[in-house]
């Protein structure tokens, strides 16, 4: 008994430690359990004139910040009590959000303020507020990305510059609630986690994981230096010592009548092909005066649907085995051929050398979005210093949601009917966005992620998606182990040809007129044709 006791007590010992660790790792946190009005600020600009509103998520009784209409632009901001410093030891910006109404076109990121200038004040909050780092989902178009952004400022210039996380990750593309991770690690590492999984890891200091790169080149090209007008960049030109040949003719016709060619047998010389509908009779209520002189609708000759043919007949065209087209002279190497010209290196006067990112400090949360769809949650926003105390957050305050949430999707989709997505394809898609977020593909993800996105929303060409995303996988493999320069084309099938919401909306345009000129055809039978005159 009195080991049990004392094990008790030992775990006891530890929870509070824990508990007042968590606590002092945690620089900022709002669970928005109480109505958000005094601790976050809507911005007065007039830009901004979206709706938040302190909501429940959807199946749960954990409330949120809601954005609460569509098609609107939004900006509130907490203020910190002190600034959270980013130079020392590790940082973990962490933040729940939940897309109820799922997401076609908006952003669900944070901005992360850096101290603003004298006089600034919340309720002037705008997208011309500087921030430190901004962090979270954005998705419309071409664009899927869980953004990255560090605005640092240049030593030499003073300008502050944006760079931004290449290659990052895409954002999931269903209506659960789910947490965004980025832990700012001291030895210049960033690390992205959706759902506490990794999805990406990079270096500030490193030209490969962000764009422009935190320390620019050693040298530039010289502004200054200019081609050497005698500089010739034609690797090839035509022979100058080339001769036409005498027997050369540029005037021959690419095609001629085929002069061996024989009128077939029961040709119908004297037949039109189209005649007067001998059914057809005038309407009632025809007015030659308004309506003009009334014709027949014209019908295939039924005498020509057995005959090879009817009308004048005339031979058929082949080609011309004497054609050959304009004369030009054969390409022959350049012996005055000095590459292509690029100016001079010069040494960079804006290059500096960094050890560590010079970050500017945390002063408040803000979230300054535009969206076209409503019902986005935020929740549990986090600011701490050490990756332990966010874990633990996740653990209990998004992991049971995402639990409940995830189960009620998986029965919705076993009850799918066929015309929707089984719960195979869904993994499937799953799948294909992990695909896509492979660094070799980074060049055509975006085309991966619309036929993704074409799929979901047509089930029944899912096997036409993934062929064309086996087709860009193994060109680029070629590519890559052979050394071609050709840009692999995307085989897509007739149903998923569209490559963008614009490209997509302007084709459904086009449909509708070309419906409507058919039913406008349609309705328009031969009653009102005028004879030219």
């Amino acid at each position: 008994m009195g080991r049990f006791a004392l094990l008790l007590l030992l775990a006891f010992a530890s929870f509070q430690a824990l508990c007042f660790a968590a606590d002092d790792d945690t620089a900022f946190y709002d669970s928005f359990d109480e109505p958000f009005d005094g601790r976050w600020i809507v911005s007065d600009k007039d830009d901004y004139k979206g709706v938040w509103k302190h909501s429940k998520s959807e199946g749960h009784d954990d409330y949120g910040l809601l954005v609460s209409e569509k098609a609107r632009k939004y900006a509130i901001v907490n203020e910190l009590n002190e600034p959270v410093s980013l130079k020392d030891g590790s940082t973990v910006l962490q933040f729940e959000t939940r897309f109820q109404n799922g997401l076609e076109c908006g952003g669900a990121y944070l901005k992360y303020l850096r101290p603003q200038e004298a006089g600034w004040k919340a309720n002037l909050f705008d997208n011309e507020s500087p921030y430190s780092i901004m962090f979270g989902p954005d998705k419309c178009g071409a664009t899927n990305k869980v953004h990255f952004i560090l605005k640092h400022k240049n030593p030499k210039s003073g300008e502050y510059v944006e760079h931004h996380l290449k290659y990052p990750p895409s954002v999931p593309s269903d209506k659960l609630t789910h947490v965004y991770t980025a832990i700012l690690k001291p030895d210049n590492e960033v690390r992205i986690l959706i759902d506490g999984e990794e999805k990406k890891k990079a270096n500030f200091l490193s030209a490969d994981d962000f764009e422009p790169p935190l320390i620019p080149a050693k040298t530039i090209p010289d502004p200054d230096d200019k081609k050497p007008e005698d500089w010739d960049e034609r690797a090839k030109i035509p022979d100058p010592n080339a001769v036409k040949p005498d027997d050369w003719d540029e005037d021959a016709p690419m095609e001629i009548e085929d002069e061996e060619a024989v009128k077939p047998e029961g040709w119908l010389d004297d037949e039109p092909e189209e005649i007067d509908d001998p059914e057809a009779t005038k309407p009632e209520d025809w007015d030659d005066e308004e309506d003009g002189e009334w014709e027949a609708p014209k019908i295939d000759n039924p005498k020509c649907e057995t005959a090879p043919g009817c009308g004048e007949w005339k031979r058929p065209m082949k080609m011309n085995p004497a054609y050959k087209g304009k004369w030009s002279a054969p390409l022959i190497d350049n012996p005055n051929y000095k590459g292509i010209w690029k100016p001079q290196e010069i040494p960079n006067p804006d290059y500096f050398e960094l050890d560590k990112p010079d970050f500017e400090p945390i002063a408040a949360v803000g979230i300054e979005i535009w969206t076209m769809q409503d019902g986005i949650l935020f929740d549990n926003i986090l600011i701490a210093k050490n990756d332990k105390v966010a874990e633990s957050y996740r653990e209990t305050t998004w992991k049971p949601k995402y639990e409940v949430e995830k189960e009620k999707q998986k029965a919705e989709d076993e009850s799918t009917d066929s015309d929707g997505l089984s719960g195979v394809q869904k993994k499937v898609f799953d799948v294909l966005y992990k695909v896509a977020d492979i660094p070799f593909l980074s060049e055509y993800k975006l085309q991966i992620l619309d036929l993704i996105e074409k799929a979901e929303k047509q089930p029944n060409i899912t096997i036409g998606v993934i062929v064309s995303i086996l087709v860009i996988i193994l060109t680029v493999l070629f590519r890559l182990l052979f050394g071609g320069k050709k840009q692999p084309k995307v085989e897509k099938n007739p149903e998923v040809a569209e490559t963008s919401n614009n490209q997509s909306t302007s084709g459904e345009k086009a449909e509708e007129e070309e419906e409507e000129e058919e039913k406008e055809g349609t309705a328009a039978a031969p009653r009102r044709r005028r004879r030219d005159t």
